[in-house]
Protein backbone atom coordinates (compact mmCIF):
# COMPACT_ATOMS: atom_id res chain seq x y z
CA UNK A 1 0.00 0.00 0.00
CA UNK A 2 0.92 3.67 -0.19
CA UNK A 3 0.77 6.11 2.69
CA UNK A 4 -0.21 9.63 1.64
CA UNK A 5 -0.23 12.83 3.65
CA UNK A 6 -3.07 15.32 3.00
CA UNK A 7 -1.64 18.77 2.28
CA UNK A 8 -3.31 22.10 1.47
CA UNK A 9 -2.38 25.74 0.84
CA UNK A 10 -4.46 28.70 2.01
CA UNK A 11 -4.60 32.12 0.30
CA UNK A 12 -4.73 34.03 3.61
CA UNK A 13 -2.59 33.87 6.74
CA UNK A 14 -3.66 33.53 10.35
CA UNK A 15 -5.84 36.68 10.30
CA UNK A 16 -8.56 37.80 7.86
CA UNK A 17 -9.41 41.44 8.60
CA UNK A 18 -12.67 42.50 6.95
CA UNK A 19 -11.89 46.14 7.78
CA UNK A 20 -14.49 48.84 8.44
CA UNK A 21 -17.98 48.74 6.96
CA UNK A 22 -21.23 50.55 7.74
CA UNK A 23 -23.46 48.91 10.36
CA UNK A 24 -26.25 46.90 8.66
CA UNK A 25 -24.14 46.68 5.51
CA UNK A 26 -22.57 43.43 4.23
CA UNK A 27 -18.92 42.80 3.39
CA UNK A 28 -17.48 39.70 1.73
CA UNK A 29 -14.04 38.18 1.23
CA UNK A 30 -12.87 35.03 -0.54
CA UNK A 31 -10.50 32.47 0.95
CA UNK A 32 -9.00 29.97 -1.49
CA UNK A 33 -7.73 26.58 -0.29
CA UNK A 34 -5.80 24.41 -2.72
CA UNK A 35 -5.44 20.64 -2.40
CA UNK A 36 -1.72 20.03 -3.05
CA UNK A 37 -1.89 16.29 -2.35
CA UNK A 38 -2.86 13.50 -4.75
CA UNK A 39 -6.01 12.35 -2.97
CA UNK A 40 -9.51 13.77 -2.61
CA UNK A 41 -9.96 15.64 0.67
CA UNK A 42 -13.37 15.82 2.39
CA UNK A 43 -13.61 19.09 4.35
CA UNK A 44 -15.88 20.76 6.87
CA UNK A 45 -15.83 24.30 8.27
CA UNK A 46 -16.43 25.35 11.89
CA UNK A 47 -17.00 28.79 13.42
CA UNK A 48 -16.13 29.22 17.11
CA UNK A 49 -19.23 31.37 17.69
CA UNK A 50 -21.39 28.38 16.69
CA UNK A 51 -19.47 25.88 18.84
CA UNK A 52 -21.80 23.61 20.91
CA UNK A 53 -19.48 24.01 23.93
CA UNK A 54 -19.32 27.82 23.78
CA UNK A 55 -21.86 28.40 26.57
CA UNK A 56 -19.91 26.09 28.87
CA UNK A 57 -16.61 27.76 27.96
CA UNK A 58 -18.02 31.20 28.82
CA UNK A 59 -18.65 30.32 32.50
CA UNK A 60 -15.45 32.07 33.50
CA UNK A 61 -14.35 35.42 34.88
CA UNK A 62 -15.59 38.14 32.48
CA UNK A 63 -12.91 39.41 30.12
CA UNK A 64 -13.26 43.02 31.20
CA UNK A 65 -12.12 42.07 34.73
CA UNK A 66 -8.83 40.68 33.41
CA UNK A 67 -5.72 42.45 32.19
CA UNK A 68 -5.27 42.62 28.42
CA UNK A 69 -2.49 40.02 28.64
CA UNK A 70 -4.83 37.46 30.26
CA UNK A 71 -7.65 37.83 27.75
CA UNK A 72 -8.00 34.78 25.58
CA UNK A 73 -11.47 35.25 24.07
CA UNK A 74 -11.55 34.78 20.33
CA UNK A 75 -15.24 35.45 19.77
CA UNK A 76 -15.98 39.16 20.03
CA UNK A 77 -19.10 41.30 19.74
CA UNK A 78 -22.19 39.50 18.46
CA UNK A 79 -25.23 40.85 16.60
CA UNK A 80 -28.21 42.03 18.64
CA UNK A 81 -30.48 40.18 16.21
CA UNK A 82 -29.08 36.78 17.16
CA UNK A 83 -27.93 36.08 13.60
CA UNK A 84 -24.24 35.32 13.05
CA UNK A 85 -21.91 38.22 12.38
CA UNK A 86 -19.66 36.04 10.22
CA UNK A 87 -20.78 33.20 7.97
CA UNK A 88 -18.90 30.93 5.58
CA UNK A 89 -20.01 29.10 2.46
CA UNK A 90 -19.69 26.22 1.66
CA UNK A 91 -19.53 24.51 5.05
CA UNK A 92 -18.63 21.04 3.75
CA UNK A 93 -17.68 19.19 0.60
CA UNK A 94 -14.70 17.65 -1.16
CA UNK A 95 -11.63 19.11 -2.85
CA UNK A 96 -10.31 16.96 -5.68
CA UNK A 97 -6.56 16.35 -5.97
CA UNK A 98 -4.81 19.43 -7.41
CA UNK A 99 -8.01 21.49 -7.35
CA UNK A 100 -8.93 24.58 -5.30
CA UNK A 101 -12.03 25.47 -3.30
CA UNK A 102 -13.26 29.04 -2.79
CA UNK A 103 -14.82 29.88 0.58
CA UNK A 104 -16.88 33.08 0.77
CA UNK A 105 -16.73 34.77 4.18
CA UNK A 106 -19.60 37.20 4.83
CA UNK A 107 -19.43 39.96 7.45
CA UNK A 108 -22.86 41.38 8.34
CA UNK A 109 -22.84 43.45 11.57
CA UNK A 110 -26.13 44.95 12.74
CA UNK A 111 -24.75 47.68 15.04
CA UNK A 112 -21.66 49.79 15.63
CA UNK A 113 -18.70 48.06 17.27
CA UNK A 114 -14.95 47.89 16.71
CA UNK A 115 -14.61 44.39 18.16
CA UNK A 116 -16.35 41.89 15.93
CA UNK A 117 -14.29 38.71 15.80
CA UNK A 118 -14.60 34.96 15.32
CA UNK A 119 -12.44 31.92 14.67
CA UNK A 120 -12.68 29.85 11.49
CA UNK A 121 -11.39 26.29 11.45
CA UNK A 122 -11.12 24.08 8.34
CA UNK A 123 -11.15 20.36 9.13
CA UNK A 124 -10.18 17.47 6.88
CA UNK A 125 -11.82 14.06 7.31
CA UNK A 126 -13.91 15.59 10.10
CA UNK A 127 -11.06 15.72 12.62
CA UNK A 128 -7.72 16.94 11.23
CA UNK A 129 -7.30 20.72 11.48
CA UNK A 130 -5.90 22.02 8.19
CA UNK A 131 -6.22 25.80 8.72
CA UNK A 132 -7.26 28.20 11.49
CA UNK A 133 -8.10 31.80 10.61
CA UNK A 134 -8.95 34.62 13.03
CA UNK A 135 -11.79 36.70 11.55
CA UNK A 136 -12.15 40.34 12.60
CA UNK A 137 -14.03 43.41 11.47
CA UNK A 138 -15.45 46.73 12.61
CA UNK A 139 -18.72 48.53 11.93
CA UNK A 140 -19.62 52.21 12.23
CA UNK A 141 -22.85 54.17 11.98
CA UNK A 142 -21.09 56.91 10.01
CA UNK A 143 -18.87 56.65 6.91
CA UNK A 144 -15.57 57.57 8.54
CA UNK A 145 -13.21 55.95 11.00
CA UNK A 146 -10.08 56.75 12.98
CA UNK A 147 -7.69 54.13 14.29
CA UNK A 148 -4.27 53.92 15.87
CA UNK A 149 -2.56 54.20 19.21
CA UNK A 150 -2.99 52.24 22.43
CA UNK A 151 -6.51 50.85 23.12
CA UNK A 152 -8.19 52.82 25.91
CA UNK A 153 -11.46 50.91 26.08
CA UNK A 154 -12.44 47.34 26.88
CA UNK A 155 -12.95 45.08 23.81
CA UNK A 156 -16.08 43.55 25.37
CA UNK A 157 -19.36 45.41 25.17
CA UNK A 158 -22.48 45.31 27.30
CA UNK A 159 -25.63 43.65 26.00
CA UNK A 160 -27.58 46.79 26.92
CA UNK A 161 -28.48 48.95 23.94
CA UNK A 162 -27.40 52.45 24.99
CA UNK A 163 -28.48 55.31 22.70
CA UNK A 164 -25.30 57.17 21.76
CA UNK A 165 -24.96 60.91 22.40
CA UNK A 166 -25.09 62.67 19.06
CA UNK A 167 -21.57 64.06 18.47
CA UNK A 168 -23.09 67.13 16.75
CA UNK A 169 -24.96 68.06 19.94
CA UNK A 170 -21.88 67.49 22.06
CA UNK A 171 -19.90 69.82 19.84
CA UNK A 172 -22.48 72.61 20.06
CA UNK A 173 -21.69 72.91 23.75
CA UNK A 174 -18.08 73.89 23.08
CA UNK A 175 -16.45 71.24 20.88
CA UNK A 176 -16.31 68.51 23.53
CA UNK A 177 -14.36 65.46 22.22
CA UNK A 178 -16.44 62.30 22.37
CA UNK A 179 -13.55 59.81 21.91
CA UNK A 180 -9.92 59.55 22.93
CA UNK A 181 -6.77 58.09 21.38
CA UNK A 182 -3.43 57.55 23.12
CA UNK A 183 -0.20 57.61 21.12
CA UNK A 184 2.90 56.40 22.96
CA UNK A 185 6.21 57.52 21.45
CA UNK A 186 9.45 55.95 22.75
CA UNK A 187 12.70 57.68 21.83
CA UNK A 188 15.81 55.49 22.02
CA UNK A 189 18.47 57.37 23.98
CA UNK A 190 21.25 58.64 21.72
CA UNK A 191 19.41 57.72 18.52
CA UNK A 192 19.54 59.89 15.40
CA UNK A 193 15.97 58.82 14.52
CA UNK A 194 12.96 60.43 16.19
CA UNK A 195 10.27 58.36 17.88
CA UNK A 196 7.30 57.81 15.56
CA UNK A 197 3.60 56.92 15.76
CA UNK A 198 0.64 57.37 13.44
CA UNK A 199 -3.13 57.68 13.21
CA UNK A 200 -5.17 56.47 10.23
CA UNK A 201 -8.28 58.36 9.09
CA UNK A 202 -10.51 56.59 6.56
CA UNK A 203 -13.68 57.10 4.53
CA UNK A 204 -15.80 54.02 3.86
CA UNK A 205 -17.20 52.85 0.55
CA UNK A 206 -20.77 51.60 0.88
CA UNK A 207 -23.88 51.10 -1.27
CA UNK A 208 -25.82 52.52 1.70
CA UNK A 209 -24.24 55.91 1.02
CA UNK A 210 -25.89 57.93 -1.74
CA UNK A 211 -23.78 61.09 -1.71
CA UNK A 212 -20.10 61.11 -2.60
CA UNK A 213 -19.32 63.71 0.01
CA UNK A 214 -15.67 63.81 1.01
CA UNK A 215 -14.51 63.29 4.58
CA UNK A 216 -12.36 66.15 5.87
CA UNK A 217 -10.04 65.93 8.85
CA UNK A 218 -7.62 68.15 10.74
CA UNK A 219 -5.39 67.59 13.75
CA UNK A 220 -4.95 70.87 15.60
CA UNK A 221 -1.26 71.40 16.37
CA UNK A 222 -0.76 74.12 18.95
CA UNK A 223 2.42 75.76 20.15
CA UNK A 224 2.44 73.40 23.14
CA UNK A 225 3.14 70.44 20.84
CA UNK A 226 6.14 72.13 19.26
CA UNK A 227 7.54 73.19 22.63
CA UNK A 228 7.31 69.57 23.82
CA UNK A 229 9.24 68.36 20.75
CA UNK A 230 6.34 66.90 18.71
CA UNK A 231 6.07 67.32 14.93
CA UNK A 232 3.10 66.38 12.71
CA UNK A 233 3.13 65.04 9.15
CA UNK A 234 -0.07 65.46 7.09
CA UNK A 235 -2.26 66.83 9.91
CA UNK A 236 -5.13 67.77 7.59
CA UNK A 237 -6.70 66.58 4.36
CA UNK A 238 -9.82 65.41 2.51
CA UNK A 239 -10.79 61.87 1.52
CA UNK A 240 -13.10 60.43 -1.11
CA UNK A 241 -15.07 57.23 -0.49
CA UNK A 242 -12.78 54.21 -0.01
CA UNK A 243 -9.66 56.26 0.74
CA UNK A 244 -7.60 56.46 3.91
CA UNK A 245 -4.68 58.60 5.00
CA UNK A 246 -2.12 58.50 7.78
CA UNK A 247 -1.21 61.33 10.13
CA UNK A 248 2.37 60.89 11.27
CA UNK A 249 3.64 62.07 14.66
CA UNK A 250 7.34 62.23 15.52
CA UNK A 251 9.11 63.26 18.71
CA UNK A 252 12.65 64.31 19.58
CA UNK A 253 13.21 65.19 23.23
CA UNK A 254 13.88 68.91 23.65
CA UNK A 255 17.14 69.97 25.28
CA UNK A 256 15.44 71.09 28.49
CA UNK A 257 13.46 67.84 28.96
CA UNK A 258 13.13 66.62 32.54
CA UNK A 259 13.29 62.81 32.14
CA UNK A 260 11.42 62.32 35.39
CA UNK A 261 8.42 64.05 33.85
CA UNK A 262 7.80 62.74 30.31
CA UNK A 263 5.59 65.08 28.28
CA UNK A 264 1.88 64.40 27.96
CA UNK A 265 0.20 66.76 25.49
CA UNK A 266 -3.29 66.61 23.98
CA UNK A 267 -4.40 67.70 20.52
CA UNK A 268 -7.87 67.86 18.96
CA UNK A 269 -8.63 65.77 15.87
CA UNK A 270 -11.78 66.87 14.01
CA UNK A 271 -13.32 64.57 11.37
CA UNK A 272 -16.20 65.89 9.21
CA UNK A 273 -18.40 63.55 7.18
CA UNK A 274 -22.18 63.33 7.41
CA UNK A 275 -21.60 64.46 11.01
CA UNK A 276 -18.65 66.06 12.82
CA UNK A 277 -16.71 63.94 15.30
CA UNK A 278 -13.95 65.08 17.63
CA UNK A 279 -11.19 62.98 19.15
CA UNK A 280 -8.89 63.96 21.98
CA UNK A 281 -5.46 62.69 20.90
CA UNK A 282 -3.15 62.19 23.89
CA UNK A 283 0.54 62.25 22.96
CA UNK A 284 2.75 60.62 25.58
CA UNK A 285 6.51 60.43 25.05
CA UNK A 286 9.41 58.95 26.98
CA UNK A 287 13.09 58.23 26.55
CA UNK A 288 14.16 54.57 26.72
CA UNK A 289 17.70 53.19 26.93
CA UNK A 290 19.09 51.33 23.93
CA UNK A 291 18.69 47.52 24.08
Amino acid sequence: GHGVVPSTECSVGEVLDMGYIMARDVGTATVKIKNTSNLTLPFSVQLESLSPTRDRDRQKIPSFLMSSLQRTEIVGTQNYSGFSVFSVSPTEGKIEAGRSQDFVVTFSPDHESLYYSDHLKVLLFGKQTAHEIHLKGAARNHPMFVEGGVPLDVPVESLAVIPPVAPQKALEGGNVPSLSLLLLLEYVEGSAEPARAEITVGAMQSPLLAAKKAVEFSLDSGAELQRAGFALDGPRGALERGQQQRIGVSWVPPADLQTSEPPLVSALLTVKGDITESYRVLLMARVVSAP
